[in-house]
């Protein structure tokens, strides 16, 4: 139990930047003490004294602001940052190394009591503050929920959620659009993050000149293999990178044939 317990509090002191020392983790941290007091009601639930673990939660959410059902099952170096007005539900599953904000909501959209209607979060996932994931579907390890978004279908390990309701950003295509814009001199996510307009429109034009960029090197290398059919290998640059789906209908069209 305490071997845990200094896991938990050098898990604080290794995330978050403003942890000082291990006695200010241990008497100003209420994301610890939900943590302590969930275990002790966790593991009153699992002996079948389902009032008094109820009780105990209701004692740490009046305490912590942070309401855990005891029924809820969470991982090893788990961190509830802030976390005031956290909610996680009675069939949450939390995976170790998890780390969740203040404002947080782990609830379900069915009322089938039995079932499966919270969500299971993998190792290592963020979710930021306010956000609402709903359902009994699984976050995939390493993924990330943006601030405020509304997530209600699963989400693939390593992808990031954000909105409202969710899109899902693949991890690959998420470092595509970053090295794009870097090359244009600014970063895709560090201006805005936002579901407004412009934000969208800034993401579809870095996609476009990424495909662009694509194709443009497809041509090249077209025309590359084209030469030195022709004995003209010479005139053509060299290490043109190869991709597999040159859209030669869309190059004709625009040659007018």
């Amino acid at each position: 139990m305490f071997s845990r317990i200094q896991s938990d509090i050098q898990c604080i002191l290794d995330r978050d930047p403003a942890a000082r020392s291990r006695w200010e983790v241990i008497t100003c941290y209420p994301g610890l003490h939900a943590l302590i007091l969930h275990r002790l009601a966790h593991r009153l639930w699992g002996l079948g004294l389902h009032w008094l673990g109820r009780f105990i939660s209701h004692l740490s959410r009046w305490f912590t602001g942070i309401e855990i059902h005891p029924a809820a099952v969470i991982g090893e170096h788990v961190f509830f940052d802030h976390a005031m007005g956290v909610v996680v539900g009675e069939t949450a599953v939390i995976g170790d190394g998890c780390t969740i904000y203040q404002g947080v909501t782990l609830g379900g959209t069915s009322l089938y009591k039995g079932a499966k209607r919270h969500p299971t979060l993998g190792r290592d996932v963020v979710i930021g503050a306010g956000a609402k994931v709903l359902g009994g579907f699984t976050v995939g390890d390493g993924a990330k929920v943006g601030s405020n978004a509304v997530v209600t279908k699963p989400v693939p390990a390593g992808a990031t959620a954000v909105g409202n309701p969710a899109r899902i950003i693949e991890a690959q295509d998420d470092a595509r659009r970053e090295e794009v814009a870097s090359k244009m001199g600014f970063s895709a996510y560090g201006v805005t993050q936002n579901d407004d307009p412009v934000s969208q429109a800034m993401r579809g034009l870095i996609d476009n000149a990424s495909l662009q960029e694509e194709q443009i090197a497809l041509l090249w290398q077209t025309l590359q293999k084209f030469a030195e059919l022709n004995n003209q290998s010479d005139c053509m640059p060299k290490d043109v990178p190869a991709h597999q789906n040159f859209e030669a209908d869309k190059f004709n069209h625009i040659l007018g044939k």
